[in-house]
């Protein structure tokens, strides 16, 4: 017998799971339980939700459900939730007329949820959204079993589909402004611009400017130190402007002779009157 790992439904499922995936078309494939399992492997990732049995390291996948921002405590809860739709369906097999599982509709909030926690806080594409939606139980599902068993199971076949199409209109993921990073102001005056420039341009400009900068000095965007690099550019460049020099070659030969004969004179002048 199968050892359970976290408890007899996720095991359930994921052995399922693994079992079917070679018919995708099968009852077992689209069963509600391997449905879930599929849903957060369109979440996370195969690896994420299936390594972590064989590994038989509960704690491990615990922290993949959560690695988005979905609580421990939510985690904990939502495995429970799987093990109580388990009962549930058990119950309902000895029953003449079946009850609804509440459980149907509860899951398939928590699985939106961690969702949106994942579009919180990291990024969603087009194509996972399209993914994740169809794997829902909504009457605009793709496949002919979910549709069916969500009319069965479901007191408001819309409940899911609204429920996710809110939680994915209200929780925007707000991009804050970037913050603009400036270099050294001589580095900029050297490229023409003055930094009442720089100021009144947003961080993206700023951006290029940098790497103009950057360009200028032969210096790499990616070197860990390249703001140092910089200062030390420009330091040098400007003890190269602060030389005595009048740009003639012959004429600061007779600059540098008349300043060494300057300070011999001076030196002789002191020499005589300590003697």
């Amino acid at each position: 017998m199968d050892k359970v790992f976290i408890n007899e439904a996720f095991t359930k499922a994921i052995n399922d799971y693994l079992k079917s995936s070679d018919n995708i078309q099968g009852v077992t494939y689209n069963s509600f339980l391997v449905v879930v399992l599929r849903s957060l492997v369109s979440i996370y990732s195969e690896l994420d939700i299936v390594n972590p049995k064989v590994m038989d390291d509960a704690e491990l996948l615990k922290d993949n459900l959560s690695k988005f921002g979905y609580s421990k405590t939510d985690v904990e809860v939502f495995l429970s939730n799987l093990q109580l739709f388990l009962d549930f369906e058990k119950e309902n097999e000895k029953r003449s007329v079946k009850n609804k599982n509440p459980y149907f509709i509860i899951i398939q909030k928590e699985l939106v949820d961690m969702l949106i926690k994942k579009k919180l806080n990291f990024y969603l594409t087009e194509a996972e959204v399209i993914e994740f939606y169809d794997l829902l139980y909504t009457p605009y599902s793709k496949n002919p079993l979910r549709v069916s068993y969500n009319f069965l199971q479901a007191s408001d076949v819309l409940e899911v589909d609204r429920y996710f199409k809110i939680q994915m209109k209200e929780n925007i993921k707000v991009i804050l402004p970037k913050e603009k990073h400036y270099l050294n102001v001589k580095a900029y005056e050297l490229l023409n611009y003055s930094f009442d420039d720089i100021k009144n341009m947003d961080s993206s400009d700023v951006d290029k400017v940098n790497s103009q900068v950057y360009d200028y000095f032969k210096i790499r965007e990616n070197a860990i130190n390249k703001e140092y690099l910089l200062d030390k550019a420009i330091e040098a460049i400007e003890r190269e402007n602060n030389k005595v020099t009048s740009g003639n070659g012959y004429v600061d030969i007779l600059l540098v002779i008349s300043v060494i004969c300057t300070a011999l004179m001076i030196l002789g002048i002191v020499v005589f009157m300590v003697i």
